[in-house]
């Protein structure tokens, strides 16, 4: 049976978007998203995002941090010290969105640990990842309670429908 799903693509397909508008009205999700921050129409970093409000700096292109993907200096210790302050175990919590499952979150072994506790764990997890990534990351695409959502630009739009209705069946599954 399924217990989770995973939209992956290639950069800027829309995978983040796709998965906020499908669970947005959704009681009970804990999580985050990371958005672009832009600077005269210029990716410049990236911002962690909790659906509980909290935002907190995630990468620069003028970070100094030593973890670096690409242009980007990635902030571990503000990652990591997010992930401690979201609140995946609340009460009232009954689906986990996680984005993305990309490069600069697996920096951190705490992410990974954390991803695969929730994986396995009772509550239904969306999360995204892109189409190609590191071994942890197709680990995830491997495991059978997974299931995945391929998106492009052209069907983005078209698969918030099916994407929705999957996450539906996933909360109807908690449901006692």
């Amino acid at each position: 049976m399924m217990k989770n799903l995973l939209v992956t693509g290639a950069p800027a397909a829309g995978k983040t978007t796709l998965v906020r508008r499908a669970v947005r009205g959704l009681p009970g999700v804990v999580g985050f998203y990371t958005q672009e921050i832009r600077d005269q129409g210029e990716r410049t970093g990236f911002e962690l995002v909790g659906f509980d409000g909290r935002r907190a700096l995630f990468a620069h292109v003028h970070s100094i941090s030593h973890h670096r993907v690409g242009r980007y200096g990635v902030d571990l210790q503000a990652f990591e010290a997010f992930l401690e302050t979201t609140p995946f175990d609340r009460p009232e919590a009954g689906l986990v969105v996680i984005d993305e499952i990309g490069r600069m979150e697996c920096l951190s072994e705490h992410f990974r640990e954390l991803v695969t506790d929730l994986l396995d764990g009772p509550m239904p997890v969306v999360a995204t990842a892109a189409l190609r990534g590191d071994p942890f990351v197709e680990e995830v695409k491997a495991r059978p309670d997974m299931e995945i959502f391929v998106v492009t630009r052209e069907n983005r739009d078209a698969l918030l429908p099916q994407v929705r209705r999957s996450v539906t069946v996933l909360l109807e599954g908690q449901m006692p």
